[in-house]
């Protein structure tokens, strides 16, 4: 089996102000020849691509178009620019004890937000409206495999009866901050000392 590819790359330098395109052809995973806007001509890589970049560099009509081709990089860039600037995808909010543990033993909450975009993101936690900024622990930014981002967000906590956090979240995508809360029961029942916990999402 034999491959042939063509690969079209554009290089910007302050935005538009300086473009600059390449096109590489590809043999079985091997550069044999490019184009190269900055010299404005076809250049061979390997031997095989000598005869090949001499005849394109013959041909007026695909210099020329192969040539034009920083402009129309030029104009890809302010469509990509405008796509990623309005490009908006809401955070998915979870919060989870880290273990199970029963009421006043050292704990971790974890407030996982996920599949947003852009980057800019604020998580804050609070324990019975009070924010906690102490005992606070994140992940930083994970790039997911697309073009989202995720983060881990972790308080240490010491629960109480009637203790109740709250992991709030402010990103561009939403209009008003997602709070999702977390608790224990009021009263842990003797016969099920390991009460379920609860997660809800609301927007304030």
């Amino acid at each position: 089996h034999f491959l042939l590819q063509l690969k079209a790359e554009c290089y910007y330098l302050n935005g538009t102000e300086r473009v600059r395109t390449v096109t590489r052809f590809i043999y079985n995973q091997e550069e044999f020849a490019r184009f190269d806007s900055d010299i404005g001509k076809f250049l061979a890589v390997t031997e095989l691509g000598e005869p090949i970049a001499e005849d394109l560099n013959r041909q007026k009509d695909v210099l020329d178009n192969y040539r034009a081709s920083v402009d129309r990089c030029r104009n890809n860039y302010e469509l990509v620019d405008w796509f990623l600037l309005n490009l908006k995808a809401e955070p998915k909010v979870t919060v989870y004890p880290a273990k199970t543990q029963p009421l006043e033993h050292n704990n971790f909450l974890v407030c996982s937000v996920s599949s947003f975009y852009p980057g800019q993101i604020e998580v804050r936690w609070f324990r019975n409206d009070q924010e906690e900024k102490t005992g606070v622990v994140t992940t930083g930014l994970i790039r997911n495999g697309d073009w989202t981002f995720q983060t881990l967000v972790m308080l240490e906590i010491v629960p109480h009866s009637g203790d109740v956090y709250t992991c709030q979240v402010e990103h561009p995508s939403l209009t008003s901050p997602v709070t999702v809360e977390w608790s224990e029961w009021e009263a842990p029942d003797p016969a099920n000392p390991h009460p379920p916990r609860r997660g809800v999402a609301y927007f304030c």
